[in-house]
């Protein structure tokens, strides 16, 4: 994980993630790390998140393994479904932590924007790490995301929606995914050679 090639860009979800948040533990630990910062946490929409996604990964040319939480994984799907393939070719994986399912019945009227969920796979490997107790996507259906774009997919138990909230504040147990992640990068990378 302390390949200094690589540079880790955390994509906080709606409301940004606060300093004591898992993310921005992250952030400070993980060397070559940057977040992309949206104009509004509170409002979001799609058109702007993915835009400031996009010139996020192209303000550097180092490759980058994204880290999104929340709505931050619905914005790189749907980055990933319209990139141009010069920017796609920069993002080696992405973890992909507690999808919120914008298309829920009892979805936030501030994130419906997002929907529908595009379904194609990402073209790069990813890790998806979900909970059987997370009001802002059920078991089933962070399991049907991760088949929808490709993603290994792991559900923990009890993790809510694996924030401060529900008690993530460091989640160093998340590294264990970002590691099984990164392995998979380098196999994937071994093959194309």
């Amino acid at each position: 994980m302390r390949n200094q090639a690589i540079r880790y860009l955390i994509v906080p979800g709606w409301q940004g993630s606060a300093d004591e948040h898992w993310q921005s533990h992250w952030q400070r630990s993980l060397p070559n790390s940057a977040r992309v910062e949206q104009a509004d946490w509170l409002n979001p929409r799609r058109e702007d998140w993915v835009a400031e996604l996009q010139r996020s990964i192209a303000s550097d040319p180092r490759p980058a393994i994204l880290v999104a939480h929340s709505l931050g994984c619905i914005t790189v799907a749907h980055w990933a479904a319209r990139a141009p393939v010069e920017l796609l070719r920069r993002v080696r994986g992405a973890l992909l932590v507690a999808p919120a399912d914008v298309q829920r019945s009892n979805c936030p009227q501030a994130l419906q924007n997002f929907a529908p969920i595009p379904q194609q796979s990402l073209p790069f490997p990813s890790q998806l790490v979900g909970s059987d107790n997370d009001s802002a996507a059920s078991a089933a259906r962070a399991l049907e995301l991760a088949a929808d774009w490709g993603s290994e997919a792991a559900i923990l138990s009890g993790a809510g929606h694996i924030n401060v909230k529900s008690g993530h504040r460091h989640w160093e147990q998340g590294f264990a995914y970002l590691y099984r992640l990164q392995s998979r990068i380098e196999q994937h990378a071994r093959r194309r050679a």
